[in-house]
């Protein structure tokens, strides 16, 4: 299955951590890594008194069921030391299943598709760059969706990326 996981970081270093936190979904049980974004940087959202993010969105192929892709993907967080404590607060890592092949789940901690990709530029543009004709359930695709949102708009890290 097809799935799509949006990442962020802004404790620490976050490029860092967001290719080392790659890594470690590319070593998941019958997953697969595929295509990888550019790293964005983005001003915070919900909480803005906190410093910017470092965003990237990967392509990953898994057999895991979403509920259980989620599972994993919490403990990666954790073993980054994430601590779920304010929503939108400051993280070393966050990530979140935004599509699940043309999936669509509303289960308490699952909503796919991810409810805040068309109002997210953050996720938007990493998610059109290696998926532009990506139709996102019950939503539009990738790029039409990226022509709509307003925000702030991420600024992409040159000289930055996935492999270092």
């Amino acid at each position: 299955m097809a799935a799509y996981v949006g990442l962020g970081s802004n404790i620490g270093n976050g490029p860092v951590t967001l290719r080392n936190a790659i890594e470690s979904i590319d070593r998941l049980p019958r997953t697969r890594v595929g295509r990888r974004s550019s790293f964005y940087r983005s001003p915070p959202m919900g909480v803005v008194n906190q410093r910017s993010f470092v965003n990237a969105v990967v392509q990953v192929e898994t057999r895991l069921t979403a509920p259980a892709l989620l599972l994993a993907l919490h403990g990666i967080e954790r073993r980054f030391g994430r601590v779920r404590k304010l929503r939108w607060g400051p993280r070393t890592l966050d990530l979140d299943i935004l599509v699940y092949g043309d999936s669509i789940m509303n289960r308490e901690g699952l909503m796919i598709p991810h409810p805040g990709i068309p109002s997210r530029p953050f996720v938007l543009h990493p998610l059109a760059e290696i998926a532009p004709g990506l139709h996102i359930p019950g939503m539009g695709t990738a790029c039409s969706l990226l022509r709509q949102c307003r925000g702030p708009m991420p600024a992409r890290l040159h000289g930055v990326s996935d492999r270092g």
